[in-house]
């Protein structure tokens, strides 16, 4: 069987949504298996999660007795959901936490097919699909427990029902109830994960059509107010108990706290200038990077077709708004990756200019080959040489991603340089995330210490050692979600009379004098159980961390 022959048979009908997700499944399950947690967001995220299985409250966040009023509780939801099925909150399994990072992902991709398909066809649906699904920003976020992966999911999903919508009110395939109820549906699912990023995406695509096409009655099969009645129905119960339960402080919190800052300026050193997100969609969005020069000059080229102008309509307006946004990271422009695609999928159905396709290939060899020499630029300075094959597997298939990839598109076989590009970039992402990533032990501070206490029978969860940790000098998200929502961090005295009490204590070396002076102050000895040294990359330092229990505790029963 011929590759066109191939693609068009699995994209026909359900079968090109389902093999994109198939897709997006494969380049997200090895990191959510095997990455351990990460600083700083995602532990927070899960921490936050727990405690609301813990205490039951599932109203109010909280990052241990701290009020976390940022982003709406959506996420926290769908993780519950997720670990009550799969694990137990004590367990502290981060990949259970992942699974609706995975799942948004999924929908994303399936989305994007789906929606694609209406305009340009079951073929160019598959590939629009499959392009989305092995990006390298997806197929990171479909592995990390926070908001992004699933909101992705969400505003794909209410874009690709917009379209569906659209191409009904300019005469085309009906799009049903169901449509519209799956459009307010996940647009009020995207307001519970992050509040307006959705309705933003979908409110600047249809103002940019209504204007640019001076017509708007198709926005009339929206059926906008029983649709917002709609919103309001998902979205309005939590708001008014948060509302009640924090006296009005989760919104003081959210929009003057988190929302505000990001429009006036840099929110926590990450600020930068227009264009930051041009600059690092190349890389973010390889093995696509292949295409995106194809992508621009049919965006142009074919601007009054009505997929490409809805393409355009959700990714122009989304871009700018987030480029023109002060506070910048890499993740904002997820929501619109999916019309990059679709303008990605229309280009590869006609032949493709000699120029497209050289600048494409050597956009796709130079993104490949960077990510390849990253892999052994890590190993080199946080690994062993005894795991350099890691390196050598990782970098070797992203590498050949981008380069087999641009041989590919210069011999004029752009079908088959996308398999080639997603076959070796999906294998790759996930050879970095399953294989390489773990190894890299420094990074992983937390996960060691986890490892090191449980050795000792020190867990708090174990129900050996007295409860609660106290730590002095690491005050990591990733360390309170591997110990437990009780967990000291009030440095050094803390810490000393955690040993009085007979519980354990970690210390960084930088508190390690004072955490002594106290100790001999109290007139008690401590025993170092075990040491982790890393680098704790949130802040970009080198650390060193002792396990310490009371001296006098046996050297069988160190957690006694």
């Amino acid at each position: 069987m011929t590759l066109d022959g191939a693609l068009a048979k699995w994209s026909g009908g359900w079968r090109g949504p389902a093999v994109a997700a198939f897709i997006a499944f494969l380049a997200g399950l090895p990191g959510l298996i095997a990455v351990p947690a990460l600083d700083r967001d995602e532990a927070r995220f899960a921490q936050a999660t727990a405690q609301m299985l813990e205490s039951g409250d599932f109203v109010v966040i909280r990052f241990q007795d701290a009020p976390r009023f940022k982003k709406p509780v959506g996420i926290h939801w769908l993780q519950a959901a997720s670990v009550s099925l799969l694990s137990r909150p004590e367990a502290r399994q981060i990949w259970a936490y992942r699974v609706p990072s995975l799942l948004g992902a999924m929908l994303a991709a399936a989305a994007c097919a789906w929606g694609a398909a209406a305009f340009f066809g079951d073929v160019a649906g598959l590939i629009a699909g499959v392009l989305l699904a092995a990006t390298f920003l997806l197929s990171t976020e479909a592995f990390i427990a926070k908001t992004d992966g699933a909101l992705c999911g969400a505003t794909t999903l209410a874009m690709a029902c917009l379209a569906r919508i659209y191409v009904d009110g300019r005469g085309g395939r009906r799009a049903g109830r169901r449509v519209v109820v799956a459009f307010w549906g996940a647009l009020a699912a995207s307001v519970l994960i992050k509040g307006p990023v959705g309705p933003m995406v979908a409110g600047l695509a249809i103002l940019v059509l209504a204007v640019w096409e001076r017509r708007g009655r198709w926005l009339l099969r929206l059926q906008p107010y029983w649709g917002l009645i709609l919103v309001l129905a998902v979205v309005g119960p939590w708001a008014g108990a948060v509302t009640v339960a924090t006296d009005g402080g989760f919104w003081t919190q959210a929009i003057g706290g988190d929302l505000a800052p990001k429009l006036a300026g840099g929110q926590e050193s990450h600020g930068a200038l227009p264009g930051y997100h041009a600059l690092l969609t190349p890389l973010l969005a390889f093995p696509l990077t292949l295409l995106l020069p194809a992508a621009l000059v049919a965006a142009w080229r074919h601007r009054a077709e009505p997929g490409v102008r809805f393409a355009i309509a959700w990714l122009v307006p989304t871009w700018i708004a987030f480029e023109l946004l002060p506070t910048k990271l890499p993740h904002y422009l997820l929501p619109a990756y999916g019309a990059l695609a679709w303008l990605a999928a229309r280009a590869v159905a006609e032949p493709l200019g000699r120029w497209v396709r050289l600048v494409g290939a050597g956009l796709a060899a130079f993104v490949g080959l960077a990510l390849g020499a990253g892999c052994f630029y890590l190993i080199s300075r946080y690994g062993h040489a005894a795991d350099a094959w890691t390196a050598v597997l990782a970098g070797g298939l992203l590498a050949a991603a981008g380069v087999v990839g641009a041989y590919m598109l210069v011999r004029r076989s752009p079908q088959a340089a996308i398999v080639a590009g997603v076959g070796f970039g999906v294998l790759g992402h996930g050879a970095l995330a399953a294989a390489l990533a773990p190894r890299l032990a420094p990074l992983w501070v937390s996960s060691r210490l986890e490892t090191a206490m449980g050795q000792n029978r020190l867990l708090p969860r174990q129900g050996v050692a007295e409860a609660p940790v106290a730590v002095a000098g690491f005050a990591e998200p990733s360390l309170v979600f591997a110990l437990g929502t009780a967990t000291q961090l009030d440095g050094a005295y803390a810490a000393a009379q955690a040993i009085d009490e007979g519980r354990p204590a970690i210390v960084e070396g930088r508190e390690d004098a004072a955490f002594h002076q106290v100790l001999a102050a109290l007139e008690v000895q401590a025993r170092e159980v075990a040491e982790v040294d890393g680098v704790n990359y949130s802040k970009g330092d080198a650390v060193k961390l002792r396990v310490y229990v009371a001296r006098d505790v046996d050297e069988g029963e160190a957690g006694r």
